[in-house]
């Protein structure tokens, strides 16, 4: 079986191996036959760390080519979207049935790959502010992997959502995503911005502080990204310079809870079959170029989601 290893040696830190070993399902996990994956900016770091021959992946998108034998998930020749911990830019992949989901019709897998970890972590996040009908919500980095969902979920949840991208040319992309307004800066922002009742932050840093103090009271601020660095002047009173008592800020890990990463894949594939989710794919090629879209992700040439297929 084909997959991707790391190796030190060959370009970009990858090799497409051809001799893998076929998965082994245990009871309760289907095997999948993968047709598209996408990438992270995490996988980025880890390929460099892990050592030689470990096998990442996570976001992958494909059809069940045997069901799981507890008789749990769905049956065989079902197209699903899928987030294994590990193992997932490979031609099959062994995956627990409870961390699948099927994936209704016209949707691509290079679509439904694009859903896992961007998906379940935008949607994960935004729970934690709880009703943001008529609230106000700041999203950084929103015309990333996550961002770029983050702002769709939010706008279909009935918040004002503005957006913080990267760069002037991207605040078109984020208004086109849904978002009431776009910044590069946050201070650009206005005094009548704000406060905001919830921030999903991907950048943290010394930028941090200036989200601080645009907080309302009893606010979150999600942290689920590093992009600005570290920050060591973060304390109490920013919050209370602000007003934003009782506010707080959450190391966000998305992949918790376990067991029902199946069903929020699937409610995040209903909201794209019934197009309130749009994917944003802003770089594409067959699975032998993996290597290249991690290298134009680290260098931020694109918005959105880098999309790899494998052919079937």
């Amino acid at each position: 079986m084909r997959g991707i290893i790391t190796d030190p040696q060959a370009p970009g830190g990858l090799r497409l191996a051809s001799d893998l070993p076929e998965p082994d399902p245990a009871p309760g996990e289907v095997l999948v036959g993968v047709r598209a994956f996408s990438i992270n900016a995490g996988e980025i770091i880890l390929i460099d760390q892990r050592p030689d021959g470990w096998r990442p992946g996570q976001d992958t998108a494909g059809v069940v080519l045997r069901a799981a034998a507890d008789g749990t998930g769905p049956p065989a020749g079902t197209p699903v979207v899928a987030y294994p911990e590990w193992h997932g830019w490979a031609e099959r992949i062994a995956v627990p049935s409870n961390w699948v989901a099927a994936v209704p019709p016209g949707i691509s897998p290079a679509e439904a790959a694009t859903l896992p970890v961007a998906g379940l972590t935008a949607l994960r996040a935004l729970r934690t502010g709880g009703a943001i009908l008529g609230r106000n919500v700041l999203i950084t980095g929103a015309t990333g992997g996550v961002g770029q969902f983050a702002v769709q979920l939010a706008v279909a949840s009935g918040a004002r959502v503005t957006a913080q991208v990267g760069r002037p040319a991207r605040k078109d992309e984020a208004r086109l995503l849904g978002a009431h307004q776009a910044v590069v800066s946050l201070d650009e922002l206005s005094p009548d911005d704000g406060p905001f009742h919830l921030v999903l932050d991907a950048v943290g840093g010394p930028q941090l502080i200036q989200v601080i103090r645009r907080l309302a009271p009893g606010a979150s601020v999600v942290l689920y990204g590093g992009l600005g660095g570290g920050t060591d002047d973060f304390r109490l009173r920013d919050f209370y310079q602000a007003g934003a008592f009782n506010a707080r800020v959450i190391a966000f890990i998305s992949t918790i809870p376990d067991e029902t990463k199946g069903e929020d894949l699937a409610i995040l594939a209903r909201l794209m079959a019934d197009g309130r989710l749009r994917p944003q794919i802003g770089w594409t090629a067959d699975w032998t170029r993996t290597a290249d879209a991690l290298a134009a992700m680290a260098r931020r040439e694109f918005p959105g989601k880098a999309v790899l297929t494998i052919p079937g």
